[in-house]
């Protein structure tokens, strides 16, 4: 459907975006594709992605708000195609939902979790809240902050710090960044990612 601004084939069913407000998506998401281009700036060979068309399976045709992928002589299973399409599962998806009754949570989750998305995770705007969830066998388990802070499994040192992201502190955000990326954790990372 190439006139539409934006549709997404989620499980089979094609899904319009309704027009964006700032509180509740367009902020959110500034602030968490800065969280994401820090982690990057830290991380060489790593691919962010913000808004994207993404085909996951023939019933998947997502547009995630931002994604972060390993590369694939790193174990990635993202690709770019000829034409500069996304296909493949990224490591990593964060969605801005306006609440809990969003498809984010529901039928999105659904098709991340079947294509093996080892983790995801939603803010839902309106109940100030960040969900965090990881691939464990086959399911999402839910993640709890350690010290009011999200830690990605997959990428080592990318700390979410829940408060600043909630209150709109910058700084604070990038501070919880550069600290996980001066771990030992991230520095061992780092050599995985060189081709």
């Amino acid at each position: 459907m190439p006139d539409l601004k934006k549709a997404e084939l989620v499980e089979g069913v094609v899904y319009m975006g309704s027009p964006v407000r700032h509180r509740q998506h367009g902020r959110p998401h500034a602030l968490l594709a800065g969280w994401l281009t820090r982690y990057e700036a830290h991380t060489p060979g790593l691919m962010t992605s913000d808004n994207a068309s993404l085909r996951l399976d023939l019933d998947n045709e997502l547009q995630p708000d931002l994604l972060l992928a390993l590369p694939q002589h790193a174990g990635g299973r993202l690709r770019v195609t000829q034409g500069g399409w996304l296909e493949g599962a990224p490591e990593l998806v964060v969605e801005i939902a306006a609440s809990s009754a969003s498809y984010d949570l529901h039928d999105k989750l659904r098709a991340y979790r079947r294509n093996g998305v080892r983790e995801y995770v939603v803010w839902r705007t309106e109940d100030q809240a960040i969900d965090w969830f990881s691939l464990e066998h086959g399911t999402y388990v839910e993640q709890h902050p350690v010290a009011g802070q999200h830690r990605c499994r997959t990428f080592p040192g990318l700390w979410l710090h829940i408060d600043a992201a909630l209150q709109g502190d910058v700084a604070a955000l990038h501070a919880a960044v550069d600290a996980g990326c001066a771990t030992a954790e991230h520095r061992a990372f780092l050599p995985t990612l060189s081709s």
